[in-house]
């Protein structure tokens, strides 16, 4: 297989994993809340769900490396525990989620059975494809993933060409931020920094003679096909939300308003082909988490092939323990975390992403400690709303959208790169 068409099947191996159906169940209630709106929420999911990933990808050619090296500037420990956090996340919810959406709208409306026996099932097969990983990435990038946008597509295309009644207004007081925040939710920055690992080591089993140069195009080309795709998916699922939410009630879950969009549009085949989709997207996903978590392990064991097969069991018996919960209480549990960790693998990944001599070590280390502290009392706030907080998330900037961290941060990177300024030119007076 030649560098061109290796490339593309990189690309759509990382937009599967990178679109699971837990994000397929997201953007159209966004959009339905947000109605004439829908545009302002579209650059704000955009922003955390497409760009920054691809930044972190980005960052993936640049280091080559394992997701380890996003934090070794700071140190080395906190690399590891910040690494070890990350994948304790996804192994617990993002990978769990996908078997509760699959047996919410794919299972569950067609047969009679419990969501433990669609759990067991469903991490009995990931397992299989994880142990014969080669095998698993061409399938993933030459046939599922076409399937899954061609599926897709019908659907938003058909959607935006039928006449529907005038939207409701938006019931969201900050489209935008409610964009940002919600495509935390995706876990595709988390997904950027570790589907890119994945990438790495594909790209080494296919021709390890390959140039440092040649992989770091091979991964930024295949990371920008997989965001195009991303886009045009998430863009198109936010837009037919708003476009039909005069159609459903006010308070419809996201699987239903999903199922829902899919009947409206395709007709009595479109539970059919959503339950497809749904399968699809969702195996793809929770493969490609396994597979990098087991890759992970077996690095940091000297390249340990039973490292890579006990976190692989590890991983599916924690996804169908979790995966049997429903997708509403997932993500509700998923919520605190995301809000303490999200905002460190966004400054992590700009960091990465950006050029060494403004991102020194110095940087790293003081913008990473500030937008730690300052992600803090979000964290607290969705353990338990603490009324003593209040007073302290008055006095910081966008606090109050969960947005604390942002300008702190921005201020630290400013002030240490102006600091370490003068004191480069104050080193070459004397």
């Amino acid at each position: 297989m030649n560098k061109t068409k290796q490339t593309f099947v990189f690309g759509f191996a990382l937009f599967a994993g990178f679109f699971g159906a837990g994000n397929l169940i997201l953007p159209p209630l966004l959009g339905f809340n947000s109605g004439p709106d829908w545009w302002l929420v579209t650059i704000g999911f955009i922003i955390s769900a497409t760009i920054i990933p691809l930044l972190a990808l980005f960052g993936h050619a640049k280091l080559q490396g394992t997701m380890l090296a996003f934090g070794n500037k700071v140190s080395p420990l906190f690399s590891l525990i910040f690494c070890l956090c990350i994948y304790v996340i996804i192994i617990a919810l993002p990978c769990p989620r996908t078997a509760a959406v699959t047996h919410e709208i794919a299972i569950a409306p067609f047969f009679n059975t419990s969501s433990l026996t669609t759990s067991f099932i469903y991490f009995s097969l990931a397992f299989v494809f994880v142990i014969n990983r080669n095998n698993a990435l061409e399938i993933l990038g030459k046939y599922l993933t076409p399937i899954i946008v061609l599926i897709l597509l019908a659907i938003i295309v058909v959607g935006v060409s039928v006449n529907v009644s005038p939207m409701n207004i938006s019931n969201l007081d900050t489209p935008l931020v409610s964009g940002l925040l919600e495509g935390y939710q995706t876990y595709d920055a988390i997904a950027g920094m570790v589907m890119g690992g994945i990438v790495i080591i594909s790209i080494n089993n296919f021709n390890d003679a390959m140039s440092f140069k040649d992989k770091k195009i091979m991964i930024a080309k295949s990371g920008l096909i997989a965001m195009v795709g991303l886009f045009i998916i998430y863009a198109g699922l936010i837009a037919l939300g708003a476009l039909y939410n005069s159609e459903f009630p006010v308070d419809i879950s996201r699987t239903n308003l999903l199922a829902g969009l899919a009947s409206k549009t395709l007709g009595n085949m479109g539970a059919v082909f959503l339950s497809v989709l749904v399968g699809l997207a969702c195996f793809t996903t929770a493969v490609g988490i396994i597979m990098s978590t087991a890759d992970f392990f077996k690095a940091l064991f000297k390249d340990s092939k039973t490292a890579y097969v006990i976190t692989t069991i590890v991983c599916c018996i924690v996804g169908i323990l979790v995966g049997q919960f429903e997708v509403s209480y997932i993500i509700k549990v998923a919520l605190p975390s995301l809000m303490l960790i999200y905002p460190l693998c966004i400054v992590l990944i700009l960091l990465n992403a950006i050029s060494e001599t403004y991102a020194t070590q110095l940087v790293f280390r003081w913008v990473v400690v500030v937008t730690f502290m300052f992600s803090i009392p979000d964290f607290l706030n969705f353990i338990m709303p603490i009324e003593k907080l209040e007073p302290i998330i008055k006095m910081i900037p966008f606090a109050q959208q969960n947005l604390g961290w942002v300008l702190p941060a921005l201020t630290t990177f400013i002030l240490v790169n102006i600091f370490q300024k003068l004191t480069h030119n104050k080193r070459l007076q004397t």
